[in-house]
């Protein structure tokens, strides 16, 4: 019993800690008088200073480096969505596939404006997709099983002036 594991006896491994150095206890310590602090400055001194990432008038690195990275704001309008997924809807026979319709099936959400449908899976029945746009993998399959995808209408491009 004695051999078992106890709370009372649990102990950090040899040498994995170390007691902290107390400064500021006399010369003989070897870290008296300015306690590793070195002689007047800043640093010497009590009291929070500076701000974070100051370098005493050095330009800092946080404005050293460049900036990094884009975020589209037209990115988070599309929604790609598998081929399969097509088949899920029981009306899509006798109806076509447009947003709204799967807006009401809650496929997309409020905040997307453009579905891709792409290759993934298989599809089963005839579709006839208006106003999505379809990779050419899902195009084909969807005329392979007998539907059709009606182009997606581009921009008009803004006029000069």
């Amino acid at each position: 019993m004695s051999d078992l594991l106890r709370l009372n006896r649990l102990a950090a491994n040899p040498g994995s800690s170390r007691r902290s150095k107390r400064v500021g206890r006399g010369t003989g310590s070897g870290r008296g008088k300015t306690a590793g602090r070195g002689h007047k400055g800043q640093l010497s001194r009590a009291g929070k200073f500076g701000s974070p990432g100051f370098e005493g008038g050095q330009m800092p690195l946080q404005r050293r480096l460049p900036k990094r990275g884009f975020r589209s704001r037209r990115a988070p309008t599309w929604l790609r969505l598998p081929l399969s997924m097509l088949d899920t809807l029981p009306e899509a026979a006798d109806r076509e596939v447009d947003i709204e319709l799967l807006r009401e099936r809650g496929m997309v959400a409020s905040n997307k404006k453009q579905v891709k449908i792409y290759l993934s899976g298989r599809v089963q029945r005839a579709h006839v997709l208006r106003g999505i746009a379809a990779t050419a993998g899902a195009a084909a399959a969807i005329k392979a099983a007998g539907g059709k995808v009606e182009p997606v209408a581009a921009p008009a491009p803004k006029e000069a002036g």
